[in-house]
């Protein structure tokens, strides 16, 4: 039996799937409901502000999807244990392939709930830092970096350009720039549709370039849009570059 009450979290972006999970969490003795979230975005700032013990998460929620939210919650000191729900069995099977928490399968049972919820807490977060590391999520559609104790989501569409610099990356975006411990290379693998080599250092954003421009010395710059900056753009990677901003002309 629970003798210590867990923070729990509902995020669902379907009224009546929260407002039952909550009566559901109700009858339980141990556990109680500290925040209800109607998107990914807003379950994640709810976690990161109120770090809750468990997160019942829907896979399909507008704007970032639970398994979004699940991956950047690894990225916390603390994250909580996270048990997915769906209404689609296939998406529980894409992200349970390995080291599974917990899933619910809607509409949601009182018993199942029960169980699961004991089993997320005895087993807390240490088996979603290893299923975070899987890879059976689809790209992100928001970066997470951590500014001091705290992290911040950027959406993918503000994001001008990644830069490696010693070991870490620089993210340019809309709001300013930030720190990201994160590989170019691995970045390059997931987000290679919307982003493009320009240099060995260099991943910009093909909605963000403004211009391919040649230099007096004969080399090429891209000229970013908004911020009229200039990147250095390699030899190398010249070829690929134009092909890939002619393609998204």
């Amino acid at each position: 039996m629970t003798t210590v009450e867990r923070k729990v979290l509902i995020a669902d972006d379907e009224l009546p799937a929260r407002e039952r999970l909550q009566r559901l969490l109700a009858e339980l003795p141990g556990f109680s409901v500290c925040a209800t979230s109607s998107t990914g975005l807003e379950a994640f700032e709810e976690i990161r502000k109120l770090k809750p013990d468990i997160a019942l998460l829907d896979i399909r929620m507008p704007g970032m999807t639970g398994l979004e939210v699940a991956r950047h919650l690894s990225a916390l000191d603390r994250p909580p244990a996270v048990i997915f729900t769906t209404a689609y069995e296939q998406y529980a099977v894409e992200a349970f392939d390995a080291h599974a928490v917990g899933y619910l399968l809607k509409p949601v049972r009182r018993e199942r709930l029960a169980a699961a919820l004991e089993h997320a807490a005895r087993l807390g977060s240490s088996v979603f830092r290893e299923l975070a590391d899987e890879k059976v999520f689809a790209p992100r559609r928001h970066i997470a970096v951590r500014v001091r104790e705290d992290l911040k989501l950027i959406p993918i569409g503000d994001i001008a350009f990644f830069r490696a610099e010693q070991k870490y990356v620089t993210v340019r975006h809309d709001q300013g720039e930030d720190l990201l411990e994160e590989s170019l290379r691995n970045l390059e693998i997931e987000i290679e549709a919307a982003f493009v080599r320009a240099h060995r250092n260099l991943l910009v954003a093909i909605a963000h370039v403004e211009a391919l421009e040649r230099q007096a010395d004969g080399g090429h710059c891209v000229r970013m849009r908004g911020t009229g900056e200039r990147l250095a753009v390699s030899r190398r990677q010249l070829a690929q570059l134009k092909e890939r901003l002619g393609a998204g002309r």
